[in-house]
């Protein structure tokens, strides 16, 4: 990329300070007030750093530090860095759901970067919805970024277990509630089971999501493996200031490296690793930004085709993202899967994603399996269909008991979280393990924004019987974290009118995933009258960013994202007028 190497004149920032005028004697002495001589500016990249560090959210509590490593390496590079701070969303603390605020994060990202000088972007994020929001975002701003993932914290330990995050809290839950756990014990995982900074350690939504932007070509080879407290990280992050320089340079612009064929290598990735069912939402959006219009069904078709081969908690067994790293990374499992991916697509890097999978090794080959021994032989998800989701609903086969993907039963339905678990509290519930635990009201606008909802607990009736899973229905999310038969993000949801507001208690619904229906045995005529009978229940917002998000949000299946956002609306603006 080096042959079509801008001129200084030639960069975006030099409308901002390039013109001998008297807007641009402005922003050069308001420059100078911040202490920098033109030396420092002139004639160079202006970089944005874009850190979603917040001291609330533990994920990206490394970042204060990794921004001083991106910009010790934008400096080497001969760019000049500003860091700005950007929203923190994290799952962790921000409710009902940091899902609520994905769009905004992508907003802000998209107008920060459209209205300053920036030639270039470093978007340092992680956590869950970081990843899609500061991407979807970069992706219609248009301006060279580069994404750099916080990586995961190390493998949780107590009593000489190994623990994972996320999927140990549930798993020694079930066995709090059962009386199997005292509060010493129940003390000690907590304390051992997120013991560094970084993102979960199982491949949840934030290791799914960074995986995602690697496979796309949005973050330097190898970046999304390494654990946020390695010095790896520290190298990496100093890596993406120094290229991020070249990239503006060299005009490196997303549109060249988001194509079709890259979406659809980000995808296999995300399949082959056991993803997050999150990972469907995201993806869609991110690829839409893109003008890439991927659908369900073509992520199923891919689900049938792409092995499970990442051996990485919740789908494999054992083994944490850190494990995964000393294997060989995520280098070494797209290396794996070389032969399905289209690996002549541009990166990040200038190069093609094959170039950049040359050399990768694997170092354990029961962490990364060989395509003759998959974890599950076939992808991480799937997609359902039926009366009871047209527009489509998700699974992950391969994090649940197999004698579920067949399965017929009686609902239990809930209108609300706090009925749901009131009820399931209750140890004299009559529920038996072939009922069908059904939450709804819990969608984008029904949650509102779809929180992590959907991994219902199993009431503790069956939980003291030994049980520990059942056929779960929701138009929630689930954390990437999580396990179970749940069938999630139901579409249309329920809050609006979708087949699941006309479920009732003792409804028999059948679930079939080797045909991939998912379906209420009730009469047509019947489900009819009920329509006619449904009452909408009344929205949450009347005001403010709330009130936005119900109007503009679209339903899963079509990524979660504002309908004004997505690139079929309209153009994005053009650069800003300076006078």
């Amino acid at each position: 990329m080096t042959s079509n190497r801008k001129l200084p004149h030639e960069l975006r920032s030099a409308r901002w300070l390039g013109p001998d005028d008297l807007r641009s004697f402005g922003h050069r002495s308001r420059l100078m007030q911040l202490g920098y001589s033109e030396a420092d500016f002139l004639n160079k990249p202006l970089i944005g750093v874009l850190n979603t560090w917040s001291e609330i959210n533990p994920c990206h509590s490394h970042f204060r530090e990794r921004a001083q490593d991106v910009k010790r390496g934008v400096a080497q590079a001969g760019g000049f860095a500003v860091e700005m701070p950007s929203l923190s969303v994290d799952e962790s603390f921000t409710k009902p759901t940091s899902m609520l605020y994905r769009n905004m994060l992508a907003m802000e990202a998209e107008e920060m970067i459209r209205s300053h000088p920036f030639d270039g972007v470093v978007l340092m994020g992680g956590c869950d919805k970081t990843t899609p929001g500061l991407v979807m975002g970069a992706l219609s701003a248009g301006v060279p970024f580069i994404y750099l993932p916080a990586g995961p914290m190390l493998r949780g330990h107590y009593a000489g277990k190994i623990l994972g995050s996320g999927s140990d809290a549930w798993k020694y839950w079930d066995e709090r509630r059962a009386g199997n756990i005292s509060d010493a014990e129940w003390l000690g995982i907590q304390g051992g089971i997120a013991r560094s900074a970084g993102v979960c350690m199982t491949m949840g939504t934030a290791s799914t999501m960074t995986a995602i932007a690697e496979a796309m070509g949005l973050s330097l080879p190898g970046a999304s493996s390494i654990p946020a407290v390695d010095s790896g990280h520290q190298r990496m992050s100093a890596d993406c200031g120094r290229r991020i320089v070249d990239m503006a340079w060299e005009g490196l612009t997303p549109d060249k490296i988001v194509t079709e064929a890259a979406v659809q290598n980000a995808a296999i990735v995300a399949m082959a690793t056991g993803c997050s069912t999150n990972a469907v939402v995201h993806l869609i959006a991110m690829a839409r930004r893109a003008g890439v219009d991927l659908d369900l069904d073509t992520l199923d078709a891919l689900g049938r085709t792409t092995p499970l081969i990442a051996n990485v908690r919740p789908s494999g067994t054992g083994y944490l993202m850190e494990d995964f790293f000393y294997a060989g990374g995520l280098r070494a499992l797209m290396k794996q899967i070389e032969a399905r991916l289209d690996t002549s697509c541009l990166t990040v890097t200038g190069k093609t994603l094959g170039e950049g999978l040359e050399g990768a090794e694997i170092y354990n080959d029961d962490v990364i399996r060989p395509l003759s021994n998959p974890v599950y032989a076939e992808g991480s998800l799937a997609v359902l269909r039926g009366n009871l989701c047209p527009d489509g609903a998700v699974i992950k086969p391969a994090a649940c008991d197999p004698k579920y993907h067949v399965h017929q039963g009686p609902a239990l339905v809930y209108d609300s979280y706090p009925e749901m678990k009131k009820a399931i509290e209750d140890e004299n519930l009559e529920v038996t393990p072939d009922h069908v635990l059904v939450l709804r009201n819990a969608g984008p606008q029904g949650g509102p924004g779809m929180p992590e909802w959907g991994m219902l607990p199993i009431p503790k009736a069956l939980i003291k019987q030994g049980h520990r899973d059942m056929l779960r229905i929701s138009d929630a999310r689930m954390s990437g974290t999580s396990y179970g038969a749940c069938v999630l993000h139901v579409a249309p949801e329920s809050f609006v009118g979708g087949p699941l507001a006309l479920l009732k208690t003792g409804d028999i619904v059948r679930l079939d995933l080797p045909n991939r229906r998912l379906d209420m045995l009730v009469d047509e005529a019947e489900i009819a009258r009920r329509r006619e009978a449904w009452i909408p229940p009344v929205p949450h917002f009347e005001r403010g960013w709330g009130w936005i998000y119900s109007k503009h949000v679209t339903q899963a299946d079509k990524g979660c994202d504002f309908d004004f956002l997505e690139r079929s609306f309209g153009p994005a603006a053009g650069e800003p007028d300076i006078f």
